[in-house]
């Protein structure tokens, strides 16, 4: 994992999807699944898109989806295996690139390290959801964190969000809960889930 400067943030991911034939799962994350249960499709904005799991089942879903990754790699492999799915794919470093869209009415980051240095990040993508619309944030549970070396307290985290929402804004879910499927060699066992809605205008 790379927090240094864009070029070889980008490098970096593309090295790693381009050493692998799938790098991630194909399997939809199963807190959005749960969290997206009963919200209206609209537009959504699916921030560290990797391979496009979670984009494709929010477009089989009828949601308009925007992906954005770091990696132009990953970006074209998820387009190839998404076929004709309603999903524009952008490729930017969100650290030094604008959110590529505004307004939605979903904006979902699954595992999207921010380190708290590049804390405007988080700012951005909270303004990128539109009136009514909801913020879905998904980290590994602290304890997976470390067992990959590195430390929580380094990343920005779900409940950081909540610092950044004025009155507008009403908390859905804030909890840690179990993941159902352990993932990252099984260090992963539990996922810290954040969701809040935006009051309609």
């Amino acid at each position: 994992m790379n927090f240094g400067v864009g070029d070889n943030r980008a490098a970096e991911w593309d090295e790693r999807y381009g050493n692998a034939e799938r790098l991630w799962t194909a399997d939809v994350n199963p807190a959005l699944v749960v969290e997206t249960d009963g919200l209206t499709p609209s537009t959504a904005l699916d921030v560290g898109s990797g391979e496009g799991a979670d984009a494709r089942w929010l477009a089989r879903r009828g949601w308009q989806v925007t992906a954005v990754d770091i990696s132009q790699v990953a970006i074209d492999r998820a387009r190839e295996l998404s076929g004709d799915l309603p999903i524009t794919w952008a490729r930017a470093d969100l650290v030094d690139d604008p959110v590529p869209g505004s307004d939605f009415g979903l904006v979902a980051l699954h595992y999207f390290p921010i380190p708290v240095g590049n804390r405007d990040v988080a700012r951005k993508l909270v303004d990128a959801v539109g009136p009514g619309g909801s913020l879905l944030v998904v980290a590994h549970a602290p304890e997976g964190v470390r067992a990959h070396g590195f430390d929580p307290a380094d990343l920005v985290q779900p409940a950081d969000f909540a610092d950044l929402l004025d009155a507008t804004w009403q908390v859905v879910t804030d909890e840690t809960r179990a993941r159902g499927r352990a993932t990252g060699g099984g260090h992963h066992t539990h996922d810290v889930v954040f969701r809040a809605r935006r009051a309609p205008r």
